[in-house]
């Protein structure tokens, strides 16, 4: 087990600093908007654009591993993404951030290469712990949170983009040396063909699990992203007080995805995912309130009353939200790991794009809703009623089948 937890350790140190890298835009973008004068709308679509390159090469990513192996993807992803993150110094208009924002955006898929390459080191009974160790590797968005403010105010923006490249090459480096060759690959077996490989993707199951990862995930970056401006704008808190209060969502949510997996793996990936969508649901209600100024008529005139969430108060909220986030995030996974542990490659590939889709699609919704509303905490409104989407599903699809316990229940006899 020593080869295997050395690959681990260097996938997940790879997929922290890609993470950082892909998350570059939540703290940079924010002078950057002070500097071109950006509404909330363009601002969503500058943060999001590295997402949406992330989840698009997430399926080819996928399929490539399973065919070419892990450490040779990996590193070749490392080392290309490493000038587009370079440029991003140089770049002075919207479209320029745009367009170098799409090519660095690659280094988001580096999940769809880890995942299948972890999992294949370790046997089933322990492959959920795995790959929730690896998914930790998102708390690459809090190192960011950490990191790139002190930068910015010692150094400039600019500079942050100079420094994760230089990253980038050291850490593809150290992978190389550090990792294994995928035991799966290159050991007598013919790789399966491209229309194989993709025929798992008729089985329903994979879309259910897309849009339970679209939640997970795509609502874990897609906060990640947006909060540092969000208690900037709600609070009027300074960028790195922001910073940092965003990291009280980002740092839980990625360092605790291993303890979801160990969850898991003791009580199921049915029973996890259920009750990680009913805490989620109560957190989102109470952040979706806005803040409110109430006046009662009363028989000695009237009386006004304020409503809404002080920070004291919404912080612990966003933590738990966080937390649930990141279980869920490793049960989808533990789902696949034991559905589909032959194609993980491809089915990972697939449900990582529903989830980076869904990390780039919201900060951009919810732009275009504070533009629209002016209440802030239509973000959190927006993310209830996909919770409530993902509930309905669970309990149509597996409630009536499975029991709490995550064991399939055995089917029901067919009535006349």
């Amino acid at each position: 087990m020593g080869v295997a937890y050395r690959v681990l350790f260097a996938s997940t140190f790879a997929f922290v600093v890609c993470f950082a890298v892909w998350m570059m835009f939540g703290v940079i973008g924010i002078p950057i908007r002070q500097e071109l004068g950006l509404n909330a709308t363009e601002f969503g679509l500058l943060t999001a654009t590295p997402i949406l390159s992330g989840a698009v090469l997430r399926l080819p990513l996928g399929i490539w591993t399973d065919r070419f192996g892990g450490r040779l993807v990996m590193t070749v992803l490392l080392l290309a993404c490493t000038l587009p993150v370079w440029l991003v110094g140089y770049a002075a208009q919207l479209w320029q951030f745009l367009l170098v924002g799409l090519v660095l955006g690659a280094v988001g898929a580096s999940f769809a290469v880890g995942t299948p390459y972890v999992a294949r080191f370790f046997p089933a009974s322990r492959r959920g712990f795995a790959m929730g160790v690896f998914g930790a590797g998102t708390s690459g968005a809090a190192l960011n949170l950490f990191v790139t403010p002190v930068l910015v105010a010692h150094y400039g923006w600019r500079t942050v983009p100079h420094i994760y490249a230089v990253a980038l090459l050291v850490t593809a480096a150290l992978f190389w040396l550090l990792s294994a060759p995928d035991p799966v690959v290159g050991h007598g077996g013919k790789a399966p063909g491209m229309g194989a490989q993709l025929r798992v993707l008729r089985d329903p199951r994979v879309w259910k699990y897309c849009q339970y990862y679209s939640l997970t995930f795509g609502g874990f970056t897609a906060l990640s992203l947006w909060m540092p401006q969000y208690f900037i704008g709600e609070y009027g808190v300074a960028i790195g007080a922001a910073a940092m209060l965003a990291a009280c969502f980002s740092l839980p949510a990625g360092a605790l995805r291993a303890l979801g997996g160990a969850l898991a793996d003791r009580f199921g990936a049915h029973a996890t995912t259920w009750w990680v969508l009913w805490v989620s649901s109560v957190m989102l209600f109470l952040l979706s309130y806005p803040q409110t100024q109430l006046v009662v008529h009363t028989i000695r005139g009237p009386a006004s009353f304020d409503i809404g969430l002080g920070l004291w108060l919404f912080v612990p909220l966003l933590f738990v939200l966080g937390v649930a986030l990141a279980f869920g995030m490793a049960s989808t996974f533990k789902y696949l790991g034991d559905d589909f542990p032959e194609n993980l490659g491809v089915v990972t590939g697939i449900v990582g794009l529903a989830g980076g889709l869904g990390g780039f699609l919201l900060p951009i919704i919810w732009g275009g809703l504070l533009d629209w509303l002016g209440i802030r905490s239509s973000a959190f409104m927006l993310l209830y009623g996909v919770v409530i989407v993902a509930l309905v599903l669970i309990f149509f699809t597996e409630v009536r089948q499975v029991d709490f316990h995550g064991r399939h229940a055995p089917p029901s006899k067919t009535r006349d």
